[in-house]
């Protein structure tokens, strides 16, 4: 063969290689970009992702930062002309500002299109967004219902009874309500050696959710049925008042500026005798923690109900076609049944009732059968337009009164007050 016919020959294969390549270029997956709150759950996806692209080919960059910096970086991409992030992890705080602003795109037509089932998720998780039922823009990813943990095996001290018996005169038993229970904080921070609760009072997002628990223990609300303002009630006045009780009296030092890793740091440490929190943080705590391990249970609030929250997926509206395309597939996937069932065996807090129903799941976490009604019995945060800046506006509030600068009276009509204005602002 002489140089020529070589040439021309690896000119042909050259071509037909090309040729070949074309249409595989063409058809390459989006990148899809998500920003996330660096939490457990951030590890449990990241763990995932490998083997959602072998199966599909999308690749799946995760940005992982603190809470506080998250909106604040979304609604910044969110409102340029092509989001940075293509797919979103939103608190359900978030809902009612992206679908007011029609910062997200309906969900109902993929799920359609793709036959995915919304209907085994959790009612509660659904309506967590606000309301669905028209347009879906938010996909449940994970709930976070609040709830109450103690140390079982102080509660059931044989010393520590005794000691209790002598003291007050009465037996050591659960607390039935929100009063018994500060009292009882009280009692174990002066007398047991430990500090009574390890509390988030910091202001803003932690103290707003923290004390909503409170708040609805007592049978207080944000807003009736109605969506009318109902929060300068006396129930919520004896909520703060006993809220600023426990910071004051029965909390570790330095409570009004602890956030949520700062609780779980001390009730880790087997520093504390409870705490309010979210409710999948005590099977992580589980498994991380030998000084508590197997010495702790969840449960609803004290004589009432807690607060109930979800993040979820949406897609931005600020993206392409094919964007969006590679967006739903992920939702989709890892929303499944099958993907989240292997989540939830991680740690992972399901959203989906069959996954709460699950033998293995159960096997291995049995309160799961008591979170799934604890997750359908909460109360929401009042989601509108302004949620994320009522929770400054009430975490305020709550600051004041915690740290003896306004009575419970005052700081209450005044975060009633300023719920009411945000939501004149919103409508």
């Amino acid at each position: 063969m002489t140089l020529k016919t070589t040439l021309l020959a690896g000119g042909v294969a050259l071509a037909a290689l090309a040729s070949a390549m074309t249409p595989a270029l063409a058809e390459e997956k989006p990148t899809l970009r998500l920003l996330i709150e660096d939490v457990a759950e951030a590890g449990f996806i990241e763990s995932v992702l490998p083997d959602f692209k072998m199966q599909t080919g999308i690749t799946v960059e995760l940005e992982k930062i603190s809470y506080p910096e998250m909106h604040d970086k979304l609604v910044t991409q969110l409102t340029s002309p092509q989001s940075y992030y293509n797919v979103l992890a939103v608190d359900y705080l978030w809902a009612g500002e992206f679908s007011k602003a029609d910062w997200t795109i309906d969900l109902k037509p993929f799920a359609a299109k793709t036959k995915f089932d919304l209907s085994t998720f959790e009612p509660s998780m659904m309506q967590a967004f606000g309301d669905q039922r028209e347009k879906v823009r938010v996909i449940p990813q994970y709930s976070y219902t609040m709830g109450f943990v103690y140390r079982t095996d102080i509660l059931d001290n044989p010393d520590i009874k005794t000691k209790y018996k002598s003291s007050t005169g009465k037996d050591l038993t659960f607390p039935a309500n929100l009063e018994e229970y500060v009292e009882l904080a009280k009692w174990m921070k002066k007398n047991a050696g430990m500090e009574g609760a390890a509390m988030q009072a910091q202001r803003g997002d932690p103290n707003s959710m923290e004390f909503s628990s409170y708040l609805f223990a007592t049978g207080g609300r944000y807003l009736d049925d109605n969506g009318k303002v109902v929060l300068d009630s006396p129930e919520a006045r004896k909520a703060l008042k006993l809220y600023a009780d426990m910071v004051q009296n029965a909390a570790q030092q330095g409570a009004l500026t602890a956030n949520l890793d700062d609780t779980m740091r001390l009730m880790c440490e087997g520093k504390t005798f409870s705490m309010v929190t979210f409710w999948y943080f005590q099977p992580q705590l589980d498994e991380r923690c030998p000084a508590v391990k197997g010495k702790m249970k969840l449960t609803k609030m004290p004589g009432g109900v807690g607060l109930t929250g979800a993040w979820g997926w949406s897609i931005p509206k600020a993206t392409t076609p094919e964007e969006q395309e590679a967006a739903w597939t992920f939702i989709s996937w890892i929303q499944s049944p099958e993907t989240e069932l292997r989540l939830t065996m991680m740690g992972h807090a399901p959203t989906r009732k069959e996954i709460f129903l699950n033998k293995d799941v159960l096997a291995k976490y049995p309160h799961y059968k008591d979170v799934q009604a604890l997750i359908n019995t909460g109360i929401s945060f009042p989601i509108f337009l302004y949620s994320a800046q009522y929770e400054d506006v009430l975490g305020t509030q709550v600051s004041l009164a915690s740290a003896g600068q306004a009575s419970p009276e005052q700081a209450i009509a005044a975060a009633a007050r300023g719920l009411q204005e945000l939501m004149d602002k919103a409508k």
